[in-house]
Parts: C-alpha cells; structure tokens; sequence
C-alpha cells in the first residue's frame, strides 16, 4: 500500500444474541458526546479492521459497504477517512487520509487478511497520537476477538476519552472475552459498543452510517439519520449520554 505508515505498538461475560433491540440500545448511546467537529470543518474519522484470517468473509462486504459510509457523509458535510489494519503476528499498518469512496475502496481490495492476534491497543495508541496532531472525530474497529492484556486497551482508550475521541466498537460473533473488552474501550473512550451477527451486512452497514453521520456532522447529523429509523443511528443514540 502506498504511502503506509505502521503504528507503534503499545472474566468473561455472557453472550448475547445481536438483535435491531442491540442496535437500537447503540445508537442512543450518542446522545452524550459532544460536538463532534467544527462548522464547515470536514470530519476525521478512523476506520480500523482486524485483518486476520477469520476475517476474510467480512473483509470482501466492507470493502462494498464503505462505499455507504462516504455517502452518508457526503450528504451532511463529507468526511476523511484512513484506513487501519492488523493481520499477522506484527503487521499494523495506516493508510493516508482519503476523502472519497473510491480511494478507500482501492486501498482496501489491496489487502488480504492473515493469520494472526490481535493488535488493538496499537490502533488506540495510533487514533491518539493522530487526534493530537489534528482532530479526530471518531475512531470506528470492526473485529471478532482480543487477545491482548485487557488493562492497557482500558488505559489507551480512556486516553481518548480524554482527548474526546469516542470508539465506536463493532464486534461479529460472540465471543464473550472480546465482549467484555470492546465494551470497555467503549465505554472508557465515551463512544459506544455493537455486535452484529457473522455475514449480516446489513447490520453492519447501518453501523457504519451512523458513525459516519456522527463523524461528519456531530449529534445533530446522528439525531436526523435516526429519525430515519436507520437502526444503526437509534443504537448510537441510546449509548452515546
């Protein structure tokens, strides 16, 4: 991938079944958050994936529904988005900054997932040091496992809350361990937390709407997207107070 940067690095709970109900619950989480960017300012959002092998079904659907994303944005105001990844044992690398559908889409269709373990605390410590150069609106992950010492991602994503950069934390699958991990990282960076079913696209699609809408366009954009009934934008709304 051209001009890739790579990061530097840094009990159980029960499963539940993912439902429009869990969306809706994510949505209003939002209501909380601050304004998200300035006026006439475009957005800054993140859009990190677990690239590691069981990932690869998903991986193909992303790369179509990032597509969405851009869209929502456009309409509110646009948005800039960088691409994070990690697959392997060691591999975390950052896109540059893209501006339209066409450019994440091609940086994506460039990468093939791997076998490997999680690296998540390198895209926190990575969101970090990117919103202290220049104001990031929202961090979005899409992953399905955590294998990394619960504590530290605690700490790197109560540094964002700090920083007012809320994690917006979508898990495919049930594994409670990850769960119980990507709730905290929500909840600490004040961002809010989703699951979604393995190979519902549509699910997922809504999601990333609405972090999009909140990236662009603050939670007046989020407010108007879950007067919609975008499901996505209703479970932001319920988490994000």
């Amino acid at each position: 991938m051209a001009k890739d940067r790579t990061p530097t690095p840094t009990g159980k709970t029960p499963a539940a079944t993912s439902s429009r109900a869990d969306i809706d619950a994510f949505l209003a989480q939002v209501k909380s958050l601050g304004p998200a960017g300035v006026a006439g300012q475009r957005g800054r959002m993140i859009f990190s994936l677990d690239a590691t092998m069981s990932r690869q079904p998903l991986w193909d659907t992303a790369c179509k529904l990032q597509a969405d994303m851009f869209r929502e944005a456009a309409a509110i105001g646009g948005l800039d988005v960088q691409l994070v990844y990690y697959r392997g044992l060691a591999e975390c690398r950052a896109s540059r900054w893209v501006s339209d559908a066409t450019q994440l889409a091609g940086l994506m269709e460039k990468i093939d997932c791997r076998g490997g373990h999680s690296q998540i605390g390198k895209i926190l410590a990575h969101a970090r040091r990117e919103s202290e150069q220049k104001k990031v609106q929202a961090l979005v992950f899409v992953g399905d496992a955590m294998e990394e010492p619960i504590d530290d991602l605690c700490v790197a994503a109560g540094a964002l809350g700090l920083l007012g950069v809320p994690a917006f934390v979508f898990q495919e699958g049930h594994d409670p361990i990850a769960e119980q991990a990507f709730r905290e990282i929500a909840r600490l960076s004040r961002g809010a937390y989703s699951r979604f079913d393995p190979g519902a696209a549509h699910q997922l699609a809504e999601l990333l709407r609405a972090a999009a809408a909140y990236a662009a366009g603050g939670m007046k954009a989020l407010q108007n997207l879950s007067a919609q009934r975008n499901a996505g934008a209703v479970k932001l709304l319920q988490q994000l107070r």
